[in-house]
């Protein structure tokens, strides 16, 4: 599943693309054809989203509501020649067409259109997003009371969207590698302290996720990525992380091996010699 960073990156795109112009809306695979219906002709407002909910704001206080889901993937590509439509191309249950562009949505697990009130209801239920501005959809302490009163296993926090939104699984193990944080001890355990760092370094490391489209944990290929955006540069970003899918090799720290297990339904990797810190 798509994690936070990705959401945010695709909604600018879209925002870019769409926002203050009136797309023609359709259902080619017929789903979404009178949630189509509902939005065709319509003023794009602005795209945006919050972990992993993507929200497309429309005239009339209509909010197209999608989540990705497992499978789900939303494409905006350049429409040639200018002014025709392309075909569709697979299921795609929604289709937002300009003269210039065209963006297919395919798989969504959820595409609906709702109200602001569904909205809000929506982004209640999540936890607070680090690549939201700072206010009250963005504090570390709504997600910390959560979690310093739960017996469930940090590891298994990091991934509930109700106590922390936008985190999925690769941020979750490299982050309290980073931090030497044990993740299968209960999250009352997690100091307050620890949880700040924790925090601070998501809201340090998914803007460059959203800034490059790829998942960036590693502090020298953070520096490599940051110097080269300032240089108004397009990095190569490596795939290259510290325990994920790094089961059975040695630590980049401390050498002992990476372990591997099942939590929250994915795989956790951590490393059993330096992540002991509660």
């Amino acid at each position: 599943m798509p994690e936070g960073h990705t959401l945010h990156r695709l909604a600018a795109s879209l925002d870019a693309t769409f926002a203050g112009g009136t797309p023609a809306v359709s259902s080619p695979q017929g789903r979404f054809a009178d949630g189509a219906a509902l939005l065709d002709g319509l003023a794009v407002r602005r795209s945006w989203a919050h972990g992993k909910l993507l929200f497309v704001d429309f005239a009339e206080e209509r909010t197209l509501y999608v989540h990705l889901g497992l499978i789900g993937k939303w494409s905006v590509l350049p429409v040639a020649p200018v002014g025709s439509e392309p075909p569709a191309t697979g299921a795609v249950r929604l289709r937002l067409l300009s003269q210039a562009h065209v963006a297919d949505l395919r798989g969504p697990m959820a595409c609906q259109v709702v109200d602001p009130g569904a909205v809000t209801d929506l982004v209640d239920r999540q936890g607070p997003d680090p690549l939201q501005p700072v206010g009250e959809l963005n504090d570390p302490d709504q997600a910390y009371r959560t979690i310093s009163r739960s017996g469930r296993s940090i590891a298994e926090l990091l991934m509930d969207q109700g106590v922390l939104a936008g985190v999925g699984n690769i941020y979750r193990c490299e982050v309290l590698w980073r931090h030497r944080l044990h993740p299968l001890k209960p999250g009352k355990v997690l100091k307050r302290t620890s949880w700040q760092l924790v925090w601070d370094d998501l809201v340090a490391l998914m803007p460059l996720g959203v800034r490059t489209g790829t998942i960036i944990t590693l502090d020298d290929v953070a520096a490599d990525t940051r110097a080269a955006l300032e240089r108004g540069e397009t990095p190569q970003v490596p795939r290259e992380f510290a325990v994920y899918k790094r089961p059975g090799m040695p630590c980049l720290r401390c050498g002992a091996r990476v372990r591997q297990a099942v939590v929250a339904g994915r795989n956790l990797f951590w490393c059993g010699g330096c992540q002991r810190r509660t």
